[in-house]
């Protein structure tokens, strides 16, 4: 067995993942495009979260949408009522996007013309915090009937994103959902992580999320 060759596949595909990845960022950057990266398992208000973003936003920023979904276009209609330029991403059964993938995203959007693109990711916790899209930054949401438990379920994710949104808390009143638990989770794997308790149904929160975002895009594009 000494004379065979063993090979490493996931080491060699996400090298050559985080090495377009990297390529990627930098084109965005000179193009003076914030590219956002938004996860989350299914249900927990992505959508939701990204119309009323776009809501507070668009005055101010051009802004578009990529929905990366394993089919259906049902999120990318949702979006595009706002009247910013969205367009569908189909994974063909992945259950992640990689930076190759966002990249072709990117070019039937365009860039040069956006300040702020959001790629709303294919819901789980798992495959898409493994894959770097070449996004500015990185943003989760957790509903709180999910459970303040997440982080230790799936720390990776936790671990690798710029701010987690805890989104429907207009019903914490109906889950025994611990806010002051799941931060310490959260800070314990990402000590800079920054948190907001919004709803998206209701927008409590939300001027504070989007101040921060608007920061952040800034910080990007200037």
């Amino acid at each position: 067995m000494d004379n065979v060759r063993i090979i490493e596949i996931k080491k060699s595909v996400l090298d050559n993942n985080d090495k377009a990845a990297h390529e990627l960022r930098a084109k965005l950057k000179a193009d003076r495009t914030c590219l956002m990266n938004l996860m989350s398992s299914p249900g927990s208000g992505k959508t939701m979260t990204v119309i009323r973003t776009i809501n507070a936003l668009q005055d101010e920023l051009k802004i578009g949408v990529m929905e990366a979904d394993i089919d259906s276009d049902v999120d990318a209609l949702k979006v595009a009522q706002t009247g910013v330029k969205t367009i569908q991403l189909h994974t063909g059964g992945m259950c992640h996007l990689d930076a190759y993938m966002t990249e072709q995203g990117l070019i039937e959007i365009g860039t040069q013309d956006l300040d702020l693109i959001i790629l709303e990711n294919v819901g789980n916790l798992v495959c898409p915090a493994e894959f770097d899209t070449g996004a500015s930054f990185n943003v989760m949401i957790l509903s709180i009937c999910e459970g303040h438990d997440k982080p230790l379920k799936y720390p990776l994710m936790f671990t690798i994103v710029d701010a987690l949104l805890i989104n429907k808390i207009d019903c914490a009143k109906h889950f025994d959902f611990d806010f002051e638990q799941v931060e310490a989770y959260a800070k314990r794997l990402n000590p800079d992580i920054a948190i907001f308790p919004v709803s998206a149904k209701t927008g409590q929160g939300f001027d504070v999320w989007v101040e921060w975002l608007r920061n952040k895009v800034t910080d990007v594009i200037r």
